[in-house]
């Protein structure tokens, strides 16, 4: 009972908040993108909007396979320390995955959603592609993890009529593959050109490369029907012409077969042995019937026209101008697709270029606009004056360059002009006969040139160390402004030091609220226990005088006198704790009137002396609470 008692009359200092609009709508429409992207936690209402959009930008990062050094547990109501650790970690990645937006740690722990809305539809759709990327290997990785263990029923009867599908598919090849019907006999000239081999091939292999009767009879009808009847006479001849060399044909192709010979049906498959003995079998006649074949065919093909000639030759023009045609439009896709890639490739590297320098013209600009801010929050005089001490630096190193070479120039000059004083002595050194005094008059010129050049050397030398001295003295007074400008903090570094301000004074206010309560919890208790203790005496008393009071009436008339007195004196006191209980309502009602914290950083009014020292005392006087258990109990004894 000998602690202090905490003030109950203080009310605690509310901060003031601004709600941005543009801020709100840029949060709605970064949890839109978010959940859109497949990141369902920015439905919960519970998390603060710092846990939906750092969540978001993780979940993001780790789709797009790049590791975020961050704790699997979620921490909700982090620290400020907490906030900016885990915002510089995820704002770490963004240059590795090569993002073209710039992020700041303070702008997302001061939840600066107008910066961080780019950064996040980047990181969204840059996810959005890679799930496209990995959603079929993904699938198909899935689906041979499935088949290791499980199966369908339809892969089960697949399995089971698989070895019969096999078997019919092998007997049905053997069945119908290619049979040798013929082969060239013995002692036969060998073939001229590949025509003539494909013909020889295909006849012993039972197909024949000729006309079609029913196609040639089927042609002509529809030109009986297209054509008038003055011209059916022409059309007529022209038949007759293509049937005759039908005739042809086949009887060339019967000389053809009457040099065959038919083979046993053991003897369809052939050995590679046999294939060369096959070949060599009148390879004379038939190279000769082939060449006879192929005069005859160019002289009718020179002599008729297109339209005069038989189906098998037409054929084969089209399909000779058909494969020229094919190669000709190959060779040119081949020089177009080369053409695309070289122009696929430079514009691909044009507009990486273009998208490098937009991406350095935004850090231009951006850089431009922090330096017109800081320009414009310092002290224009002091502007004015590091502008002239740049300027007058800048040209005291243009004139040191300027003199460096002029010194260069001096030198090479002196040089030259040594070199030639050197040429000069020479020949004077070799004659024998010249006097003393002649040589010391020769000398006496190119010494005093000499130090002349020495002392405007020496001159020059002590000049370029008073510049240097003077520039040294400019760096120095340039360097001690760039400090003195560096000392005055920064808006970003204000805002985070506000920031840092406003949480702390929220936890002093949540301890302190904290503190209030437990002194009225510890008020309250011993409050209790001193009415508890006058309850026990007053029943401990009443129990120990009544049979006293009892004895006699008058005794007992001065008994019930004292008892009425009591419950008069607990009234009072009830009515008091009700009087005092109103006015500690009265006083809670009135602190939310009480002026909050003012912006500029200072403390609430403080109480003044008298006004404390009354309010200390009133709580510490204790109050008699009305004791209902002892006025029953009395009741009912008397």
């Amino acid at each position: 009972m000998g602690l202090p008692k905490g003030p109950e009359g203080q009310g605690l200092p509310e901060v003031e908040t601004r709600e941005d609009e543009e801020q709100n709508v840029k949060l709605t429409e970064i949890l839109e993108l978010l959940v859109a992207a497949g990141y369902f936690r920015a439905r919960i209402k519970g998390l603060s909007p710092f846990d939906k959009v750092v969540g978001g930008m993780t979940w993001c990062i780790t789709t797009c396979n790049f590791d975020v050094d961050v704790d699997l547990l979620f921490q909700e109501n982090s620290t400020i320390g907490q906030k900016i650790a885990l915002s510089e970690k995820i704002v770490s990645v963004l240059p590795r995955m090569k993002c073209p937006h710039q992020l700041e740690p303070h702008q997302i722990q001061g939840m600066d959603f107008i910066h961080i809305f780019p950064v996040v539809q980047w990181l969204v759709k840059r996810a959005i592609e890679t799930k496209e990327e990995m959603g079929d290997y993904i699938r198909s990785y899935s689906i041979s993890q499935f088949q290791k263990t499980y199966s369908l029923p339809e892969d089960d009867d697949f399995v089971k009529r698989k070895e019969k599908a096999i078997k019919t598919v092998v007997d049905l090849s053997d069945a119908y593959k290619p049979r040798r019907k013929y082969r060239r006999q013995r002692g036969a000239e060998e073939l001229l050109d590949e025509e003539s081999r494909v013909h020889t091939t295909l006849l012993e292999y039972g197909r024949r490369y000729g006309f079609s009767r029913q196609s040639k009879a089927e042609k002509a009808e529809d030109k009986k029907m297209a054509l008038p009847t003055g011209l059916l006479a022409a059309e007529k001849a022209d038949a007759r012409e293509e049937d005759e060399l039908q005739a042809a044909e086949e009887q060339r192709i019967q000389s053809l077969m009457t040099k065959m010979t038919a083979m046993a049906r053991e003897e369809s498959r052939l050995t590679a042995s046999s294939v060369g003995q096959i070949v060599g079998l009148c390879s004379a006649e038939i190279k000769q019937i082939v060449s006879e074949y192929a005069e005859k065919q160019s002289e009718l093909s020179a002599e008729e026209s297109p339209e005069k000639l038989g189906t098998s030759q037409l054929h084969h023009h089209k399909v000779i101008s058909l494969n020229k045609q094919i190669l000709q439009k190959t060779k040119q896709l081949e020089e177009l697709q080369a053409s695309r890639t070289d122009l696929q490739a430079r514009y691909e590297e044009k507009k990486k270029t273009l998208t490098e320098l937009k991406n350095y013209g935004e850090k231009l600009d951006k850089e431009q606009a922090a330096l017109e801010k800081v320009e414009a929050k310092a002290d224009p005089s002091i502007l004015q004056s590091l502008r002239a001490l740049v300027a007058m630096n800048e040209n005291l190193k243009s004139q040191e360059q300027e003199f460096k070479a002029h010194c260069r120039e001096e030198m090479a000059r002196l040089q030259q002009e040594i070199e030639n004083l050197k040429a000069e002595r020479a020949p004077g050194r070799d004659e024998k006969t010249l006097s003393g005094g002649e040589q010391h008059g020769a000398l006496t010129p190119a010494m005093t040139h000499n130090e002349d050049l020495d002392r405007r050397y020496n001159m020059e030398k002590e000049k370029l160390y008073k510049i240097r001295l003077l520039q040294a003295r400019r760096n120095r007074e340039i360097a001690i402004l760039h400090r003195r400008i560096d000392e005055v903090p920064s808006r970003a570094e204000l805002i985070q030091y506000q920031k840092r301000f406003i949480e702390l004074y929220r936890q002093i206010s949540a301890v302190h609220k904290e503190t209030k309560q437990f002194f009225t919890l510890y008020n309250t208790l011993d409050d209790k226990k001193v009415y508890l203790e006058k309850e026990i005496s007053l029943l401990n008393s009443v129990h120990e005088n009544f049979s006293q009071a009892m004895a006699s009436p008058a005794s007992r008339d001065q008994f019930l006198r004292q008892m009425e007195q009591i419950v008069e004196g607990i009234k009072q006191s009830r009515m008091k704790a009700s009087w005092q209980r109103h006015l500690s309502a009265g006083r809670r009602r009135r602190q939310p009137l009480c002026p909050s914290r003012p912006r500029g950083g200072r403390a609430p009014e403080a109480w003044s002396d008298g006004e404390e020292e009354a309010r200390e005392q009133n709580e510490k006087r204790p109050v008699e609470r009305p004791v209902l258990g002892a006025v029953r109990k009395t009741e009912a004894v008397l």
